[in-house]
């Protein structure tokens, strides 16, 4: 697969393109840039993230009748992209950096007076976010980091609008929790 379009591997090796089914074509061309862009911000190698990117196609390609059978295909091809930048990830023995680098990336850090401080506040909130299930951090990294609407980010995760909206309030409280204990048990009658 290339950025100009979806291929296939033939027998001999060969790359042919009149093979793959319009219907996965123009998901390939809709989804691709906000996989690429996704993958380039966690691995920070456009290599490795095309890598990633081109492998989940791939996979997506040889079971694309299954893919399209299941209930919600979307999210099936997002957790797919999730677990391949993990994968190239790990495999050249480091994690992926989203969070750790959207620290210092922040608007926060680049207008502060006390940037050590600042980073030390961002870099609180990435590791609790690190922590959160891996819906909860999609969604609050699409809507807050990435600056995704509620229905973009609904129609990349294969979610309802809201689905969206309960995942960022939940995730938002789940952060809350971890940033600020006490403040959550002085609140509990």
């Amino acid at each position: 697969m290339t950025r100009e379009g979806p291929e296939v591997s033939g027998q001999t090796g060969s790359r042919m393109t009149d093979q793959v089914p319009l219907d996965f074509s123009a998901f390939h061309s809709m989804s691709r840039p906000a996989y690429v862009r996704f993958a380039l911000r966690e691995l920070r190698c456009r290599a490795d993230a095309e890598e990633a990117v081109d492998e989940t196609f791939e996979q997506l390609l040889l079971g694309w009748t299954d893919v399209l059978s299941m209930r919600n295909p979307a999210a099936y091809a997002w957790r797919v992209l999730r677990n391949r930048v993990i994968d190239h990830a790990r495999a050249r023995g480091r994690r992926p950096s989203l969070l750790e680098s959207a620290a210092f990336e922040t608007a926060a850090m680049k207008e502060a007076h006390d940037p050590i401080g600042e980073f030390e506040d961002n870099w609180r909130l990435f590791r609790a976010m690190a922590s959160l299930p891996p819906r909860r951090q999609d969604v609050i990294v699409m809507l807050h980091l990435e600056g995704y609407s509620i229905a973009e980010t609904a129609a990349r995760l294969g979610i309802t609008e809201a689905g969206v909206r309960s995942t960022n309030r939940a995730g938002k409280r789940q952060l809350r929790e971890l940033l600020d204990p006490e403040a959550n048990e002085e609140g509990e009658c």
